[in-house]
């Protein structure tokens, strides 16, 4: 056997995993917006149409699949849209740019230094670009603060699991769904476990009560409700 096999397995966190619907449905971000941050869009301007580049780069180009990796740098992104929603494009690739010149990353968006002075040099950067006030830096600082702990990383920094939100996007929200790419593929699971949200769901939809549901999987009733809620939502 090669003693150096296992260092060659690829890391579950790069892996193309995802499609556009399914990272776009997961997140609860348009498709056609996800699309725009990892494939580009062309624009109108004075001078003729121009082709802005991507945001965030896919692990698979061509077939436009995304990593975990990628699945994080969306979820912050969509932080900004969160309290931006209007916001151009071609702004918010300045500010990525900028956090990717400052910390010499591929991924600036699910870099663990956008969590300290990162986050200070991004706020300051990105209200310089729309004009942002006092209150609306602390708006979206705040923003950016609540999606940012929903993220959870390992002793380097990087990340390894990624709660979603189940209700608007809201700070408080419990931590019931998680995304983690070396557990059930890296589908949604209900936390601590690795059933599938989806199950749960479709078992629902089909006249299972909550409380048997809770006995079968033996989890309290309140987590059942919870990924059920992740599901019917993004369904909506």
């Amino acid at each position: 056997m090669n003693p150096n096999a296992s260092s060659a397995r690829p890391d579950p966190r790069e892996i193309p995993a995802y499609t556009l619907a399914e990272a776009a449905y997961y997140l609860a971000i348009p498709t056609a917006t996800l699309r725009s941050w990892v494939a580009g869009r062309t624009y109108p301007t004075a001078k003729g149409a121009k082709q802005f580049r991507p945001i965030i780069e896919p692990a698979n180009r061509k077939q436009l699949r995304l990593s975990f990796i990628n699945l994080v740098e969306a979820h912050v992104l969509s932080a900004l849209r969160h309290e931006h929603k209007n916001i151009s494009l071609p702004k918010i690739r300045q500010a990525t740019d900028y956090l990717r010149r400052q910390f010499h990353s591929k991924h600036p968006l699910a870099d663990h230094q956008l969590e300290t002075d990162g986050l200070n040099l991004f706020v300051e950067k990105y209200s310089k670009l729309i004009n942002v006030t006092k209150e609306g830096q602390l708006a979206m600082r705040e923003v950016l603060e609540s999606f940012l702990r929903r993220i959870v990383r390992d002793s380097k920094g990087a990340p390894v699991r990624l709660y979603l939100f189940t209700r608007r996007g809201e700070a408080d929200e419990p931590r019931a769904v998680a995304v983690d790419p070396t557990v059930s593929f890296g589908r949604p699971v209900l936390e601590g476990t690795g059933i599938p949200t989806e199950v749960l769901a479709q078992r629902y939809k089909a006249g299972d009560s909550l409380e048997s549901l809770a006995e079968d999987y033996g989890r309290r009733k309140e987590e059942i409700e919870e990924a059920i809620r992740y599901e019917l939502l993004k369904a909506a």
